[in-house]
Order: C-alpha cells, then sequence, then structure tokens
C-alpha cells in the first residue's frame, strides 16, 4: 500500500518565493500539515519544486492542494536517477466551484514510474496572470525501494 514518501531527511527546493519572504511563504509550509499556511511563488512562468527523497522511491500520487486562481495549468511530473525523465503530465482544474476556503485539492496517480531518487513537479503555467503559484500541501505517496 502506498503511503507518504516525504520525512524529516526529505530535502526541499523551489524555484521562488514571493518577495524572498521565506518567514512567511517558504516551501516549508506545504508540509507543515497546517491549512493557514503556503509556500506562495514569486512571478514568473515554470515555477517548480523538486524533492530529494533519503532512499530511492517509485511515485504512485501527487496530490497537492492549491489556492484557487493561483493553481497550475499544466504540471510536469518529472524523477530523476541519472538523468530526469518525464514520469506523468497532469492538468489541474481552477473552475472555482464552492470548495473548502476555496482551495483546490488534486490527487494524480501515476503508472508505472521507475525508480528514482528524485522528484520535480513543474509547474508549467498558472492561472494567476502573473504566473504565480500557491500551495498549501504536496505529498507524494508511494513505497521506498532499495
Amino acid at each position: 500500500m502506498a503511503s507518504s514518501l516525504i520525512c524529516s531527511e526529505t530535502q526541499s527546493r523551489v524555484s521562488s518565493v514571493l518577495n524572498r519572504d521565506i518567514k512567511q511563504f517558504g516551501k516549508k509550509f506545504m508540509f507543515d500539515c497546517n491549512e493557514e499556511t503556503c509556500w506562495n511563488s514569486d512571478q514568473g512562468d515554470s515555477q517548480w519544486v523538486l524533492l530529494d527523497f533519503p532512499q530511492p522511491v517509485k511515485v504512485s500520487e501527487v496530490k497537492l492542494q492549491f489556492q484557487g486562481g493561483f493553481s497550475a495549468k499544466t504540471c510536469r511530473l518529472e524523477g530523476k536517477n541519472g538523468d530526469f525523465v518525464r514520469l506523468s503530465q497532469f492538468y489541474p482544474e481552477d473552475n472555482n466551484c464552492l470548495q473548502i476556503s476555496s482551495l483546490n485539492i488534486y490527487i494524480f496517480p501515476i503508472q508505472e514510474a521507475p525508480t528514482v531518487e528524485k522528484v520535480k513537479i513543474l509547474f508549467e503555467n498558472s492561472t494567476d496572470f502573473f504566473g504565480r503559484i500557491i500551495v498549501y500541501s504536496l505529498d507524494i505517496l508511494g513505497e521506498k525501494t532499495s
């Protein structure tokens, strides 16, 4: 059964932080289980999140929670075990339907992913005019391999 692959030893990097204000909008807020905090990217196309796992993993699912109006239109999941390879392409919706706190929650299954050491999620474009992305939570599910 798939479980969360993100642990205290998982290292993360992001493309940018709004106004470089990591105390208020830093990457750590995607993983703190607090629905009032978030990672907020600065403006620009192709924002991304990179996760470096402490051991090789097989990804089976990606869970993302965006702020309505600041979600990605197109996402590409890449994995690295040597070179980065495309694992999946997915398309979140920003339909402004009634949602809890106007947050968009998405679960994307990944079919037959290879074993990887790093995962990169590229938010290729945003529903925001300036290209900002706001993520309240991110989780990668799968299994650890040796």
